[in-house]
């Protein structure tokens, strides 16, 4: 079984988002999968996606504390400030983390661990909605 479909994830505001009911809810699909792949992309340039810790609020505090301070905005080397002063940042923030996932999946849940979930990472103010292409590959039930 092959299915695609893309979700166009609400927009936030610059920081750390669980995101992975909001794809289940959109690629019902998933659950019908006995055993397979999720590939999960991410069609933007400013934005990212993360697998990472889902319980502490912390943990995404500290992620976004540790990105603003690692690419700084406002620095007189960026030449890349079309779109303002988070344009670049956001566009390096984005390759260090990158924009897909590939996950294992089987019987209709996602084989993360049990502290993980999917984020997208918005490193823009104003990041407006994202698209989100769900490749999912497997057996079905």
């Amino acid at each position: 079984m092959w299915h695609q479909a893309e979700v166009r994830l609400t927009p936030r505001p610059r920081g750390f988002h669980l995101v992975t009911d909001e794809i289940f809810a959109a690629v019902p699909e998933l659950h019908d999968v006995r055993i397979g792949l999720v590939h999960l992309f991410l069609r933007h340039t400013s934005a990212s996606l993360t697998l990472n810790e889902n319980a502490s609020p912390d943990v995404l505090r500290d992620f976004r504390a540790w990105f603003d301070r690692a690419v700084a905005e406002d620095e007189p080397y960026w030449t890349h400030t079309d779109e303002g002063p988070d344009d670049m940042p956001s566009h390096i923030k984005s390759t260090l983390t990158g924009n897909e996932l590939t996950l294992p999946v089987r019987d209709g849940r996602l084989l993360v661990g049990t502290w993980q979930g999917v984020y997208l990472c918005e490193h823009r103010d104003h990041g407006g909605s994202r698209s989100l292409i769900v490749t999912l590959t497997g057996e079905t039930a």
